[in-house]
């Protein structure tokens, strides 16, 4: 692996492969790079291959502050000026998608093509079951702030906020420490439904059918939105499709981004 100082993050990333076409592969997150590696090895042969572990992420550094999305594109676009490999395609997981969204919208002479999966950006239905369930996760964390204003108990309130949080909060948002979580907040509370229709490239969707992180319904509203985007459902597929399914998922990138 190499490494590049950028924007005040120790980046790392992967270069394999040669050919004229230049494809940069973005993970998930709570992901890294490596989890890119067989969608990396179907393309190395025909196309030079950048996978990058974003910061915070698998062996990159931690951003100096809590960062949000346009941060973490802002760097990604560094990093990828810096090593000469524009224009590129995109193959984008979750939150890779949202940089890739982001970027495609704001820098359309960045990107040749895409292929987003399973890709975050959309915000979720509240459901009434969450709704209810943050309801009363205010409420709760509510009573906690006030007595830790109050030391009416000690050190119990920190405690108790703690374990509220490992009943009520998401499974990634427990993962995190303060500062990480400051930066997920960040980066969930963003909605960039409005970027979608700014993607000039032709763009490839897809989705695992069964998919509960980003729902299918997120990937029919991308297909809607963007101008020029097909999506392609894999069937059974989880929010990892690409991972589960990868000979199908590997041709068909492939075939959409080597095969013009």
């Amino acid at each position: 692996g190499m490494e590049a100082e950028v924007n005040g993050v120790r980046l790392h990333y992967e270069l394999a492969g040669n050919g004229e076409k230049r494809i940069v592969l973005l993970h998930g997150w709570g992901c890294d790079g490596s989890l890119m590696a067989p969608v990396a090895r179907a393309l190395t042969g025909d196309a030079r291959v950048l996978t990058v572990d974003f910061p915070a992420h698998g062996k990159s550094g931690r951003p100096p502050q809590p960062w949000g999305v346009p941060e973490f594109a802002e760097c990604l676009r560094e990093l990828l000026l810096r090593l000469d490999f524009l224009p590129c395609g995109v193959v984008a997981h979750s939150f890779g998608g949202r940089v890739t969204i982001l970027l495609a919208a704001e820098h359309p002479e960045m990107f040749t093509r895409l292929v987003l999966t399973g890709a975050a950006g959309i915000r979720p239905k509240p459901t009434e079951a969450a709704r209810k369930r943050s309801e009363t996760y205010r409420k709760l964390k509510g009573l906690c702030e006030g007595a830790k204003k109050w030391k009416i108990f000690g050190t119990l309130p920190e405690r108790a906020e703690e374990s509220l949080r490992k009943k009520f909060g998401s499974r990634d948002y427990n993962a995190l420490d303060a500062e990480m979580r400051q930066t997920f907040v960040k980066v969930i509370s963003q909605d960039l439904t409005p970027y979608l229709p700014r993607i000039q490239q032709p763009t490839l969707l897809l989705w695992g059918t069964e998919d509960t992180e980003t729902p299918l319904w997120m990937g029919q509203e991308m297909e809607r939105s963007i101008p020029d985007a097909a999506l392609i459902p894999l069937e059974g597929g989880s929010h990892f499709a690409y991972a589960e399914q990868p000979a199908r998922f590997n041709a068909i990138v492939r075939k959409f981004l080597l095969e013009e």
